[in-house]
């Protein structure tokens, strides 16, 4: 069902290989060179990608356009672009503190993924469902990766203090991107149990 909150969700799959295109296109900052429209075409893309998440949801239940294939593309797209986004980074940066905290959220997105799914097979899927947790977790980390992809002074922050902000927030989300794995985890275990 091609209803408008769906097409706004493909555009942003659609986007990412741009996203990826211009990521690797852009000079490398941290050794000093000049800006160029590069990263802002980055940063741009980034937030359009992350503001259509939630203006696809809004859409779709204020013009009563929810669907089975909207509710199966919101998340691929929201993991997709996560996912996409860390992996650039943790090559970009070449540092552990971008590194392990970008495999511990990746990792969870996979097993989430995939315990969603089993729950689902044996009609638990409510069990599992998005809670607050995992919301601020997604909020806290798209702010944090926006921070990260930032290579020039903001307003009156410098590159190093956006920098050290991108930093802080990602190990936030991962600690938030724990607390709900566990959460999902223990629902999931207990229905093994009935």
């Amino acid at each position: 069902m091609m209803t408008l909150p769906n097409i706004i969700t493909l555009s942003r799959i659609f986007l990412i290989p741009l996203f990826v295109g211009l990521f690797y296109l852009q000079p490398n900052y941290l050794d000093g060179e000049p800006l160029s429209w590069i990263n802002n075409s980055i940063v741009a893309i980034y937030i359009l990608i992350s503001a259509t998440d939630f203006i696809d949801g809004f859409l779709a239940r204020r013009l009563n356009q929810e669907s089975a294939l909207g509710a199966f593309l919101d998340p691929v797209a929201d993991k997709l672009m996560v996912c996409t986004a860390l992996i650039l980074l943790i090559d970009y940066y070449h540092t552990w503190y971008i590194t392990i905290p970008s495999i511990i959220i990746i990792s969870r997105e996979i097993l989430v993924s995939a315990l969603r799914e089993w729950m689902s097979e044996v009609g638990k899927r409510a069990k599992v469902a998005v809670s607050w947790i995992g919301k601020s977790k997604t909020f806290v980390q798209m702010i944090a990766i926006l921070f990260l992809l930032i290579h020039q002074p903001l307003f009156i922050f410098s590159y190093n203090e956006i920098n050290i902000m991108g930093r802080t927030l990602l190990f936030a989300a991962t600690i938030l991107t724990l607390w709900s794995g566990i959460k999902y985890l223990i629902a999931g275990l207990k229905t093994f149990d009935s």
